[in-house]
């Protein structure tokens, strides 16, 4: 891009993250004093309630990262933190960071508080000439999927198995720690447009009990060879009656196929351990395989379905 090309998506991006943080009804800043870095800390441990050996982020840590000139990003309502951001800077060469924790109180859950801190972050690396900010998100998860893949419009590139080893917190509780590794160019069309809201879930919800395939009903609003696509995509994971993962048959090479993910994964580590383990290691086969084979997850619907783009053909 040209040096007013570059000026123009700077300013952009900075009015999106101040409409989205007044839309959420809160005032988000850059966090580099002692005391508001251990408020960082504390609301972090309020929110994960990990085991003390091992918590998200520390004081201490938060205080070299940001000077450093690493970003850390704080929303709050009134003067009460209730979500904060923590990145920090990748290789030199790449200009890049990588975003390695975010999290919202559940108090302030359901009001975009999320969303205005991720824009906060990306005008504040675009500022500093970056162009790119990858982070890591637990794929089992229903609505962080929803969040990064539709609402940011990131992309994911690889699937990483146990990343962190076994998380002992109240989220996680013990399981395997499975990630997505996100990609988000902060410079690009999508995103650009998901910074406005003007990006919506394609709808891929509706899936046949029987054939394998999604359901016409589902892709009527769609129009021409897209809708057709997805009408013909073979369904390679979802749950069973018993909310156990049912896996399907795979239809040759390249194509267009939906993975599902269980709707509330966190509940189940607690009240059914054993499905929760399973649904870990089927997922893992199932869309780690075909990430590994060279599949691009190119979507992600609201009602739990992966979009996974198999080479060979499928969408555009």
């Amino acid at each position: 891009m040209t040096a007013p090309e570059v000026e123009s998506v700077v300013s952009e991006a900075v009015r999106d993250g101040l409409a989205a943080a007044a839309s959420a009804g809160v005032k988000i800043r850059e966090l580099r004093e002692l005391a508001d870095l251990d408020e960082v800390y504390r609301l972090y441990n309020s929110i994960w309630r990990p085991d003390p050996k091992n918590p998200p982020v520390t004081t201490e840590l938060l205080r070299a990262l940001t000077k450093a000139g690493n970003y850390v990003g704080g929303a709050y309502d009134g003067n009460t933190l209730i979500g904060a951001c923590v990145g920090f800077f990748g290789a030199p060469a790449e200009v890049t960071m990588h975003s390695h924790v975010a999290g919202v109180s559940s108090a302030a859950r359901g009001r975009n508080v999320g969303f205005a801190l991720k824009l906060h972050q990306r005008a504040w690396a675009l500022e500093r000439g970056v162009t790119a900010i990858s982070w890591t998100f637990d794929p089992l998860i229903r609505r962080n999927a929803y969040f990064n893949l539709t609402k940011l419009a990131a992309r994911p590139t690889e699937y990483l198995t146990n990343f962190y080893g076994p998380m002992a917190d109240s989220i996680n509780n013990a399981d395997d720690s499975d990630r997505l590794l996100v990609s988000w160019q902060l410079d690009a069309d999508a995103v650009q447009a998901a910074a406005r809201s003007s990006v919506r879930s394609r709808p891929t919800s509706a899936v046949a009990d029987s054939g394998g395939h999604a359901s016409g009903s589902a892709f009527s609003t769609l129009s021409g060879h897209l809708a057709q696509m997805l009408r013909e995509a073979t369904v390679l994971l979802t749950s069973g009656s018993d909310g156990r993962p049912v896996v399907g048959e795979s239809a040759g090479d390249g194509g267009t196929v939906l993975v599902g993910v269980p709707a509330d994964v966190e509940g189940l580590r607690g009240n059914d351990p054993g499905a929760a383990k399973e649904w870990r290691l089927v997922l893992r086969e199932v869309l780690g395989g075909l990430m590994a084979d060279g599949a691009r997850v190119t979507g992600f619907d609201r009602a739990g379905w992966y979009v996974v783009e198999r080479p060979g053909k499928g969408l555009v």
